[in-house]
């Protein structure tokens, strides 16, 4: 066994688009990290495919927005989604969305929600890595446990093509290592919640002539109700010719056979075609939340963390969060300038964004199911046609919460955060369709172009920011020195523009490296040294 005691900053095993991501933003801070992965890295099942506006605004500070918008996935292919009884069938109703490149821009970011499957978005994090020179991937390593201790982590792993041992040391260790997780089962932590919505089972199948057999022309996502209810989906990969078949399944746990499988591919069609099926992967759709986010010097995020039902698309997107918020407190504290309590400012902060995506999630689970029985939906007959066109009004109606969840991609706030200093507002509304921006202290800091083109968000990322908002914003000279003395990295940004005042209500906000803000007022602190201490965990 080769023994390497050589203490790495921050081991990562799992890479997945959340681990990915928590090396990618370590390595754009200049922080070592080595990433551990079983796999070579191939994705033969892609489950994500939707990028929210949230990940998009992190990819534009990595640099990013362009390698996700020139991916594979056509620009010009429509994302409607139907709602059908087959694709030769009655079509119930539909809500219609615009290719990518004619998605329109929210007015409360620089960026919107990209249709960037996994198989095409992990590559470009992958090499988004691998451009880094303090980040080390490493495939077809085993992670095999680990202990620790109150100055690090030990962990061993293991090469599959040579089976040689290898023991690491890390400061910190983060596990991103999905539903299974090792990480998670070592530390004893249990997830809680409901540990299996529906047993489903996911077909990738290739035809690339299926839109060209029936009538309903191209969309994204195509939901089949009979008159037992919902019953399966299929959605459009690639654009082109890879399709994703789901049995939605119940909570009875079996797995169909090839015939059915094949039978309902042929029944969501409603005809005969020629199609090879590439992967077939059943799955357990479950509602579950982490009791705990981590022990001592060893985190969970992601998979391992919440596990939610794709509906809605939440999941990755939410990982990628957790990554962001505990990349900057990993980066200050191996810097020397993250106080002791910095580390356990992650779970009271993430745990309830965790919980609050899961239970919308699973809601929008109950609103694709909720067309239940009706015995007559085919029926060629006056009442079956009436019972269609009800049919089709309440569901559209239903559904349109899943495809407009702009509050909950962008909305999540830490409003309990002890590294967050409150200014006695009332607490907004938890929006979850639209959203509201607001500087609010634990929100995220609103978006505004600046006269430059520029967006407000691009100035922040890689240490704490102090916007002066205003002609008349006071001096920060006391609240720089006190930064200083403690070493926290803050740059001051002076912006007198309309637009920026109106988004952030208050003459001085500090705006936390992950882009969420930490303080704000229209005066300096009394006691400058102590909200740099609160901020950067150095105080209860």
């Amino acid at each position: 066994m080769n023994d390497s005691r050589d203490s790495l900053p921050v081991l990562v095993i799992g890479a997945g688009p959340v681990g990915l991501a928590l090396a990618g933003d370590l390595g754009w801070r200049g922080r070592q990290v080595v990433v551990i992965e079983q796999s070579d890295g191939s994705i033969y099942q892609p489950r994500m495919d939707f990028v929210g506006v949230r990940t998009m605004e992190f990819c534009r500070r990595w640099g990013l927005v362009d390698a996700v918008e020139h991916s594979p996935y056509p620009r010009d292919y429509p994302q409607d989604n139907m709602y059908l009884t087959a694709l030769n069938g009655y079509e119930l109703g539909r809500e219609s969305f615009p290719a990518m490149q004619d998605e329109v821009l929210p007015e409360q970011s620089p960026q919107h929600r990209e249709r960037c499957p996994q198989h095409m978005f992990d590559p470009i994090l992958q090499q988004y890595c691998r451009t880094l020179p303090s980040v080390t991937l490493r495939y077809k390593t085993k992670f095999l446990g680990f202990t620790q201790d109150s100055d690090g982590v030990t962990a061993e792993v293991e090469n599959i093509d040579t089976n040689q041992r290898e023991t690491l040391r890390a400061q910190y260790m983060v596990g991103c290592d999905g539903a299974a997780s090792k990480v998670r089962e070592g530390l004893g932590i249990v997830l809680q919640g409901k540990p299996a919505l529906t047993y489903t089972t996911n077909i990738i199948f290739r035809c690339p002539d299926l839109v060209k057999m029936h009538d309903k022309g191209k969309g994204y996502r195509h939901i089949f109700v009979g008159p037992e209810g919902t019953w399966g989906t299929i959605v459009a990969i690639n654009g082109r010719d890879w399709w994703r078949m789901s049995i939605i399944g119940s909570e009875e746990k079996r797995i169909p056979t090839e015939t059915e499988i094949r039978s309902a591919i042929r029944r969501a069609a409603g005809f005969d075609f020629d199609y090879e099926i590439l992967t077939v992967l059943p799955w357990v759709r479950r509602e579950m939340v982490a009791e705990h986010f981590g022990k001592g010097r060893v985190f969970i995020a992601g998979d391992a963390v919440h596990l939610m039902s794709p509906t809605g698309g939440f999941g990755m997107n939410t990982g990628i969060q957790d990554a962001v918020d505990l990349s900057w407190k990993l980066d200050a504290c191996l810097a020397g300038w993250g106080g002791p309590h910095l580390m356990e400012s992650y779970e009271p902060e993430r745990r309830p964004v965790g919980q609050r995506n899961v239970a919308e999630a699973s809601r929008n689970l109950g609103r694709m199911r909720s067309p239940g029985e009706n015995a007559a939906l085919l029926d060629p007959t006056p009442e079956g046609a009436a019972l269609r066109v009800k049919l089709g009004k309440e569901f559209a109606a239903a559904m349109t919460h899943e495809w407009h969840t702009l509050g909950i991609h962008l909305g999540y706030r830490y409003d309990d955060s002890p590294i967050v200093v409150p200014d006695g507002t009332p607490v907004p509304f938890d929006e979850e369709m639209t959203y509201t921006q607001t500087a609010r202290p634990g929100a995220r800091a609103p978006h505004a172009w600046l006269k430059d083109g520029r967006s407000t968000l691009d100035l922040f990322g890689k240490g704490f920011v102090l916007l002066r908002i205003g002609g008349d914003a006071p001096k920060a000279d006391a609240l720089l020195a006190a930064a200083k003395q403690r070493g926290v990295p803050l740059t001051e940004v002076a912006l007198d523009e309309p637009a920026v005042a109106s988004a952030y209500q208050r003459k001085l906000v500090l705006v936390r490296p992950d882009g969420h803000v930490a303080w704000r007022d229209d005066q300096l602190p009394q006691d400058p040294l102590r909200l740099i201490d609160t901020v950067r965990g150095a105080s209860h």
